[in-house]
């Protein structure tokens, strides 16, 4: 049996998780996101734009 087999381990590439710092990065990351995001769909055109598409969905005839 080839030693590489033996120890998987020793090919595992360091650290499987995320340290407190990256955490917070992420979080501030995805918060940034959400804000931007969440500004586009309340702004008027998209807030109208969406108004009418679910109207139009609602009025659909069967």
């Amino acid at each position: 049996m080839p030693w590489r087999a033996r120890r998987p381990w020793a090919f595992a590439g360091g650290d499987a998780g995320m340290s407190t710092a990256e955490y917070a990065v992420g979080t501030v990351a995805a918060c940034a996101l959400a804000a931007v995001l969440y500004k586009v769909v309340t702004s008027g055109a998209v807030s109208a734009a969406l108004q009418g598409l679910i109207g139009r969905a609602l009025n659909a005839p069967f």
